[in-house]
């Protein structure tokens, strides 16, 4: 069985821009609240994972993350990262 079908890549893309939206909002929250926190580095990786646009729209909406420039500065690298990589997919696909 073949499981990396165009439909289910786009099932996990849905589902893994949801959850770094999410995050990003649930952190918010928490840091307003004085709660624990998410880590960056689970913020960094669910936006490796596939999820930068939701990181980015999350980021975005709920104005999380936006002065801190080392955090900043990883997820640009991640976007770029996985823009090269398809870059790359698209140029030299069979």
């Amino acid at each position: 069985m073949d499981y990396l079908t165009p439909e289910t890549i786009t099932y996990y893309l849905i589902a893994i821009n949801f959850v770094a939206f999410a995050a990003f909002g649930i952190d918010k929250a928490r840091a307003e609240g004085g709660r624990r926190r998410t880590s960056e580095a689970d913020l960094l990786a669910f936006a490796l994972l596939g999820g930068t646009p939701g990181a980015y729209a999350g980021r975005a909406l709920f104005r999380h993350k936006t002065r801190k420039q080392p955090f900043s500065n990883r997820l640009f690298l991640i976007a770029v990262g996985q823009g090269a990589l398809l870059v790359f997919w698209l140029v030299f696909r069979s």
